[in-house]
């Protein structure tokens, strides 16, 4: 069963949203069950996270929203994060500086970045820099470049953190 969760946070003006997949029967919770994975996305468009909450909702994984890197950064700080997805330009932070925080205080989460924002310069900065796995630009192709980009991300943050099937 899909539930939505909406928290206000006192320190910020946003809602965050958190999609969950339950088990079904709470007894069966811990036999033969794995954690599900999380993937958090980063953008300060509401329409760009609007469009990829329409498109992932039937994704196996877990999926949440903030508008901001300090937004994001939160989220890092209470809930556990496989995947990291962020734009590159927005007010707040800059992807850049997002994604150096998070390499430096959650070094295990795969870092990738979503952005039309395509100067070869910012580009070969953001994978120096921050280490990131995978560079998309927008407009994404959904089906064949965007789900299986974080489907890899997520298999190879199993690898790169030994977790096997």
């Amino acid at each position: 069963m899909m539930e939505k969760f909406y928290s206000n946070r006192a320190d910020f003006d946003s809602i965050y949203l958190v999609e969950r997949d339950y088990l079904s029967d709470p007894a069966d919770s811990w036999v033969g069950y794995m954690e599900p994975k999380t993937v958090l996305f980063v953008d300060d468009e509401e329409t760009i996270l609007t469009s990829l909450e329409m498109a992932l909702e039937d994704e196996p994984y877990q999926r949440l929203y903030a508008r901001s890197g300090d937004e994001a950064l939160e989220l890092l700080s209470q809930i556990k994060v496989h995947v990291i997805v962020t734009d590159m330009r927005m007010a707040d932070m800059t992807g850049l500086g997002l994604l150096r925080i998070v390499r430096e205080k959650y070094p295990e989460v795969v870092r990738m970045v979503l952005s039309g924002y395509t100067q070869v310069s910012t580009v070969l900065t953001a994978i120096n820099e921050g280490q990131i796995y995978k560079y998309i630009t927008k407009p994404w192709r959904l089906e064949e470049q965007f789900k299986p980009a974080i489907h890899d991300a997520l298999e190879y943050y199993d690898q790169i953190n030994g977790i096997k099937d």
